[in-house]
């Protein structure tokens, strides 16, 4: 075989994998999925919110905190700065306060995403955690929240080599937690191209406290959201290109061992936990590849999926609430109190429907 015919050997070789790895790409984000509408009622978008919702968490009281202004590889973004709002769910008005932040703390490099709350059993503080990425880097900031003037107190910043790359969280303590990272590479090149093409499941999870930083679970295409059960005994995992929610039991170590995985049908990002009846809301995203190559006249969609009795032999999973990104792009998260639902999108608004 002359040196022409084996370059040309290889070259079709390489265009063969490329084109299985495309067609497996368009496969994990279900490409070909055709949007549709499913609606709930006295649905209305919030104001002052139009950086987007990433993640939304709220107290048993009503008090939803809610992280805007994600700026986020390969997804549209601007150059607004990030910040946390607060939301009220027990009143009508349904008006969204933007917490004040420290003077001390970053602002202008402040790039919030996944969140999470801790109420101290010995004297109900309430510890923020939050995800953020200044400068595309991954830290975890740990603030105290002050109820009389909606304000933000810093205490402290997080970094450690193995959350590197942290998408979601869920605090345990008040500076400890459970976090995914969303993937294996740190360089933004590696991430985006080869993580992508290979899709392999390579991420994980890490458990932090201040004595001991371990990866306590892994083998996950995409580790996104992440939450616990009310009794503390299960924490549950996302996986966004993998199409399902991994249930994990906690161990007295803080180790996680898998007990099993629920099927959804979607690339589910967040995940919250309702602290009454142990049902789980996810915020998906329908068509992810329409989020990637983001096209306002042909815009991503939104979906809304709750999980009943996820424990059980049968879990139940159901679409609630489905858009095709005329009323809402790129929906990341659902949120419950009441009778009303809270739907944040990665970069466009927040919805709020009624439930019946």
């Amino acid at each position: 075989m002359g040196k022409l015919g084996f370059i040309s050997i290889v070259i079709a070789a390489l265009a063969l994998v490329l084109g299985q790895r495309i067609l497996n790409l368009r496969k994990r984000t279900l490409a070909s999925r055709e949007l549709a509408q499913k609606h709930l009622p006295n649905c209305v978008l919030l104001k002052h919110i139009d950086q987007g919702s990433e993640d939304i968490t709220i107290t048993g009281d009503g008090l939803a905190f809610i992280s805007s202004g994600l700026k986020y590889p390969g997804l549209p973004s601007t150059d607004a700065t990030g910040k946390i709002f607060c939301l009220d769910m027990t009143n009508p008005r349904m008006k969204p306060v933007e917490l004040r932040m420290p003077r001390n703390f970053d602002l202008e490099s402040f790039n919030p995403h996944g969140i999470s709350l801790y109420t101290d059993p010995s004297d109900d503080a309430i510890y923020l955690f939050v995800v953020n990425h200044p400068e595309h880097k991954s830290q975890v900031e740990i603030f105290h929240f002050v109820r009389d003037d909606h304000s933000l107190v810093h205490l402290k910043t997080i970094k450690h080599e193995l959350l590197h790359s942290v998408n979601d969280i869920v605090a345990v303590g008040v500076e400890s937690f459970y976090a995914t990272n969303d993937h294996y590479f740190t360089n933004e090149l590696l991430k985006t191209l080869v993580e992508t093409l290979l899709l392999q499941p390579w991420t994980n999870v890490v458990y932090y406290s201040p004595e001991e930083v371990k990866v306590v679970s892994e083998g996950y295409y995409f580790a996104n959201g992440i939450n616990i059960s009310p009794d503390k005994r299960h924490v549950y995992v996302v996986d966004l290109f993998d199409h399902n929610v991994h249930v994990l039991e906690r161990k007295e170590d803080n180790a996680l061992v898998q007990v099993k995985a629920v099927a959804v049908g979607s690339l589910c990002d967040n995940v919250e936990v309702d602290a009454v009846t142990g049902d789980l809301w996810l915020g998906c995203h329908p068509n992810a590849m329409k989020a990637l190559r983001f096209d306002p006249t042909d815009p991503p969609g939104s979906e809304v999926i709750q999980i009943k009795n996820i424990h059980s032999d049968q879990p139940v999973v159901t679409q609630v609430y489905e858009d095709d990104g005329n009323v809402i792009m790129g929906s990341s998260v659902a949120a419950t109190y009441g009778k009303k639902l809270l739907i944040g999108t990665v970069f466009h608004k927040t919805l709020c429907c009624d439930l019946e």
